[in-house]
């Protein structure tokens, strides 16, 4: 069975696609701008305004009239960076190895579903990466890292192989992204990236999206979710594409942390808003107690960012960790709510040259919903 994200989009939304449905070979179409919220054409801007790759990258000279070719290829891209630009992903999109990932999530109280967004508007021949889905299903905690045996066989039904460069991007610039970037790290696939800005910077330099309401990669994204099922019950699955080499440094669980309350052998950073670290805000699950871990630091994962949602170049972000008085010389370890913008930390400090920071996976929607953790405010 596919799991209950799948089903409910796909029974949800028949109507909205079913004209697209009637046949699994039916070729996507091409559109040059989309609205998020419905599948309306946009004119794309005429006025096409050149985004600055990073200096760390060659720069992307291709222009968006066909047949414009680049003179680089992925093997040019550095893994001390971790993210690429969208004019660098336009010249290299058809290169054989690479494969894009949409790893778009929401917060449930956006209400925006990002299988719908995927199926309206995608960077073409971009595969779907379900956050959700993909995650451990023996806890009630959310999107959980999954065993290595159900990464493995749930990245394998993508298609995607070890051989494989990846970019991975997302709908709001960067958020979710960076969770998936962090998961294939922490699984020992380290040529993946982070595309600066994701969707939105892509669709602002006048770049085409592909919309697609059925196919391939619909059909891949849930049958990655049907292995991850298959198992947790113990069942067989399909052969296996890619192999993982577990890196246990990059995740941390509750033990360690409470460890490190004692000992504080690591910075730990928390990425959530001043308010909910300091206790002021209520957090938006139930039953969370509000606060932080004791001795933890706050930088709100927004102050990585840029106004466009990139990341911001070396010096800024080092600013940024030197303002909350943390120290780049010590280990570190990140937290937010879930697990998912703790890695935009992670991120952000990779690109200070620090690539084995790690992510305390249950964050604090797991230490806040124990009866015997410690719970700092600042109230």
């Amino acid at each position: 069975m596919a799991s209950s994200l799948f089903t409910r989009t796909l029974l949800g939304h028949h109507r909205l696609f079913h004209s697209a449905s009637h046949s699994l070979c039916q070729k996507p179409q091409i559109f040059s701008s989309l609205f998020n919220r419905g599948i309306e054409h946009l004119r794309a801007d005429p006025a096409y305004t050149k985004y600055k790759a990073s200096g760390w990258v060659p720069r992307a000279m291709a222009s968006s009239v066909a047949g414009a070719r680049a003179e680089f290829t992925t093997q040019s891209v550095s893994t001390n960076e971790p993210v690429v630009s969208v004019d660098w992903l336009h010249a290299n999109l058809k290169e054989p190895d690479l494969k894009v990932l949409d790893a778009s999530w929401y917060m449930p109280d956006e209400q925006r579903n990002p299988i719908q967004e995927y199926q309206v508007a995608h960077i073409p021949g971009a595969l779907f990466f379900d956050v959700d889905g993909i995650s451990d299903r023996t806890t009630k905690l959310p999107h959980m890292l999954p065993s290595e045996e159900a990464f493995a066989a749930a990245v394998s039904a993508l298609g995607i192989e070890n051989k494989n460069d990846l970019v991975v991007y997302d709908g709001k610039g960067i958020f979710s992204a960076a969770r998936v970037w962090w998961m294939f790290r922490v699984f020992g696939h380290d040529r993946v990236w982070v595309l600066d800005g994701g969707l939105p910077r892509w669709r602002a330099s006048g770049y085409d999206v592909e919309s697609s309401a059925s196919g391939d990669a619909i059909l891949k994204a849930s049958a990655a979710s049907e292995a991850i099922e298959k198992v947790y019950k113990g069942q067989a699955v399909g052969p296996t594409t890619f192999q993982t080499k577990f890196q246990p440094h990059l995740v941390w669980t509750i033990d360690q942390v409470r460890k490190n309350v004692e000992e504080r052998t690591h910075e730990h950073i928390d990425a959530r808003s001043k308010a909910r670290f300091d206790g002021t805000a209520l957090e938006p699950r139930k039953g969370i107690r509000s606060g932080h871990v004791p001795g933890s630091k706050c930088v709100p994962f927004p102050q990585l960012l840029d106004s466009s949602v990139t990341l911001l170049p070396a010096d800024k972000l080092k600013n940024r960790f030197d303002e909350a008085g943390i120290s780049l010389e010590s280990p570190i370890v990140t937290s937010c709510g879930t697990g998912v913008t703790a890695c935009i930390l992670a991120l952000g400090l990779h690109r200070l040259g620090k690539p084995e920071v790690a992510v305390y996976d249950g964050s604090w929607t797991e230490w806040g919903a124990q009866s015997d953790t410690p719970i700092d405010t600042s109230s």
